[in-house]
C-alpha cells in the first residue's frame, strides 16, 4: 500500500533529533524522498534520507543547498532555539539571535525553495506544502520566561499566514504547527537546568508534567503525525492555519 507522501520530495531542517527527526522519519515511512539537514551532520546518522550539514542562519549556504536539491513538494522548517527569561533577561544579542534562528531562517528557506516549488506544483497540478514550526507559546498563549521565544513564534504565525495568502492561488499551502511541551533532548536539557533551582531534576520534571492538562508531555511522533497530514494531499484544502498540538495547554 502506497504511503501518504509517495512520490513527494521533502526538505526537513533540524532533522537530527527531537521533532525534526521524528518528522523526517515519518516522511520517509510515508514514501517521501527526504533531504534531511542539521547543523550537526553526525546527528543524521541512521536516517534513510539524503543528508546535509546546514546552518539555517547562513543565506549563501541555504541558497547553495536549495540549488543542489532542486524542486521539492514539502518544506518543513523545524530549526529553532528556546531563550529562557523575561524582557529583563534578554540582551539585544539574545533578541537578535532568537529572531535570526527562529524566524529569519524560515524566510531564508522559503525564499530559496519557493520558486522551484511553484514550478513543480504547476507542472504536477498538485499543491506544495510549507510547514513552519511555531509554538503554543506565541500569539496563542503567553508563557512565563519565554519573552523572546514567544515573540519569535508569534512572528512565525504571521509569516505563515502571509505566505499562505500570497500563494493561495498558485498551489502552495503554508501552515504552522504549534506544539506544547514535547519530550525531546532540548526539553530534557531545560528540565535539568530548572532542576538546579528547584531541588533536582525529578522535581523539575513533576513541575512540567503538573502544568499539562493531559497529565503528560507530548511525543515527537505525535507532532510528526500532524506534519504528515499537512504535507499530504489529504490537507489540500488547509492553508494559513496555526494548529495547536499541546494536550489542551492553550485552551
Amino acid at each position: 500500500m502506497a504511503g501518504q507522501l509517495e512520490g513527494k520530495i521533502a526538505v526537513v531542517t533540524a532533522a537530527g533529533q527531537g521533532i525534526g527527526r521524528a518528522i523526517a522519519e515519518a516522511f520517509v515511512a510515508e514514501g517521501a524522498t527526504v533531504h534531511a539537514s542539521d547543523l550537526d551532520l553526525d546527528k543524521l546518522d541512521g536516517l534513510d534520507a539524503a543528508k546535509a550539514r546546514l546552518d539555517v542562519t547562513d543565506t549563501e549556504a541555504i541558497e547553495a543547498f536549495a540549488s543542489a536539491v532542486g524542486g521539492i513538494d514539502i518544506l518543513a522548517n523545524v530549526a529553532g532555539f528556546v531563550h529562557h527569561g523575561t524582557v529583563l533577561d534578554c540582551s539585544e544579542d539574545d533578541w537578535d539571535f532568537s529572531f535570526d534562528l527562529n524566524v529569519k531562517s524560515m524566510h531564508r528557506m522559503i525564499r530559496a525553495f519557493l520558486p522551484e516549488m511553484l514550478t513543480r506544483a504547476a507542472a504536477n497540478e498538485t499543491s506544495g506544502s510549507i510547514i513552519n514550526m511555531s509554538s503554543g507559546a506565541s500569539s496563542l498563549k503567553g508563557a512565563p520566561n519565554r519573552y523572546a521565544y514567544g515573540a519569535t513564534k508569534a512572528a512565525v504565525i504571521g509569516l505563515t499566514k502571509s505566505v499562505a495568502q500570497d500563494f493561495i492561488r498558485q498551489r502552495i499551502r503554508c501552515n504552522a504547527i504549534c506544539p506544547g511541551t514535547i519530550e525531546s533532548p532540548s526539553w530534557h536539557g531545560r528540565v535539568e537546568e530548572l532542576g538546579k533551582s528547584v531541588g533536582g531534576a525529578d522535581k523539575a520534571l513533576s513541575m512540567f508534567v503538573e502544568r499539562q492538562p493531559m497529565g503528560r508531555v507530548g511525543r515527537p511522533e505525535e507532532v510528526a503525525a500532524l506534519a504528515v497530514y499537512l504535507a499530504s494531499d489529504a490537507a489540500a484544502f488547509t492553508t494559513g492555519t496555526a494548529i495547536p498540538i499541546d494536550g489542551g495547554w492553550t485552551l
